[in-house]
């Protein structure tokens, strides 16, 4: 057994957003990765990124959206792969979410560039 706390989870910074890194390959799951996700007042209006296997995401507290999906608290969304995905906080403070999804998954920005982002691994 591999146990992570949240407090001492490695975090991860993008503009408006922060991960968490919970479960993954470097952090003892083979088969699946999970991360917090904080994601700032106002953010949003990314260009979508897809990615190649369904990813999951729960809302645990905020409002969000992911496309024209409305999501608040106890909420979860299955977003297939590939389809575009694109999350904007609705609301005034900031939003958290858990996210899922298989291991060894490649994400695609809009412009096609591959990444695998580093708090999945």
């Amino acid at each position: 057994m591999h146990v992570i706390r949240e407090a001492e989870a490695e975090r991860f910074q993008l503009p408006g957003v922060e991960f968490t890194g919970l479960a993954a390959p470097s952090r003892g799951s083979a088969g699946l990765c999970t991360w917090k996700l904080t994601v700032e007042p106002g953010h949003g209006g990314d260009a979508p990124h897809t990615l190649d296997r369904d990813e999951i995401f729960m809302v645990i507290s905020g409002a969000v959206s992911l496309g024209a999906d409305k999501l608040g608290p106890g909420d979860a969304v299955v977003v297939p792969a590939g389809e575009p995905i694109s999350l904007t906080n609705l609301g005034e403070g900031p939003a958290e979410l858990y996210v899922a999804i298989t291991a060894g998954f490649t994400g695609y920005m809009a412009d096609g560039t591959a990444v695998q982002p580093p708090w999945a691994k």
